[in-house]
């Protein structure tokens, strides 16, 4: 207290200066229509700097949001058109179509990628959502753009997925009007490209095109975008066919995804399982 005294004493005549100048400008602008004109013109620019440098700043931190609603509905938009495609083959009754059933009623739950690797041999992604959120194991995974992966393990509110971009990854795959299917590995090390292996050498296609989900798992609904095809191997025994896929998801770029509640598929998924330990315990 004793400062702020001595301070205020030192300083006074400059205190009064600074009050009886504010002083004048508000008596200059209240009894002067020129100078209050002026005033409130700048006063207006000046507002509008800031409103406008306020806007700028709420947009950016909105544009989180705005991404996640952008995936989402990419996602609804690709499950939709997998619907349509599967209709449309039923009823044209094209022989080259993939006959597999699109479940319905499934919904996606939005979820948001908080941990990533693409430089490893089994690559794994953390999504910010759990069991609380609805996630279970073995639930699809998929971006705005393609194809990502498969929950592997469910906490309360984070899962793992295992990515394309791990050697444990095999997504069952058709060549896009054509029949053909495969299954998707990723050998590495490139983040962006990956195989369908065991395509029937009698396939007919041609580079550029599109790679989907075949349908024929419990996992991913079928017409769902994985890649295109970039070039064709033949398989280490000639047999088949190895395809390079150019992927339609950019994996190092990957921050909003969405996880396919295929639920009406569940039960398939189950009984398959259960086919599985039925015939390891016959095995042993």
């Amino acid at each position: 207290m004793r400062n702020l005294t001595e301070f205020l004493a030192k300083h006074f005549h400059w205190l009064l200066f600074v009050l009886l100048e504010a002083a004048s400008v508000v008596l200059l602008i209240s009894y002067n229509s020129y100078q209050s004109s002026v005033w409130f013109s700048s006063a207006n620019a000046v507002s509008g700097s800031v409103y406008s440098w306020t806007s700028k700043v709420n947009t950016y931190f909105a544009l989180e949001g705005v991404n996640k609603q952008l995936t989402d509905h990419n996602t609804q938009l690709e499950l939709q058109l997998a619907k349509a495609q599967a209709r449309i083959a039923e009823l044209t009754g094209d022989s080259m179509a993939v006959k597999a059933e699109i479940p319905v009623g499934y919904r996606s739950i939005a979820a948001r990628v908080v941990q990533n690797s693409i430089d490893k041999n089994d690559n794994l992604i953390t999504i910010d959502k759990g069991s609380a959120d609805g996630i279970r194991k073995d639930m699809g995974v998929v971006s705005g753009n393609g194809v990502v992966g498969i929950v592997f393990l469910v906490g309360t509110h984070y899962s793992v997925v295992i990515p394309v971009l791990n050697s444990q990854s095999n997504i069952s795959c058709t060549i896009r009007n054509k029949g053909y299917f495969g299954y998707l590995r990723w050998t590495g090390p490139e983040h962006d490209l990956a195989y369908v292996e065991d395509v029937p050498r009698h396939a007919h296609y041609k580079n550029g095109d599109v790679i989907e989900t075949s349908g024929y798992s419990s996992v991913f609904p079928k017409g769902l975008t994985v890649g295109k095809v970039v070039c064709t191997f033949n398989s280490p025994d000639g047999l088949s066919y190895r395809i390079r896929v150019k992927l339609a998801t950019d994996f190092a770029n990957l921050h909003d995804v969405c996880v396919i509640d295929n639920s009406p598929m569940q039960e398939q998924l189950d009984i398959m399982r259960a086919a599985q330990d039925s015939i390891a315990t016959r095995q042993n």
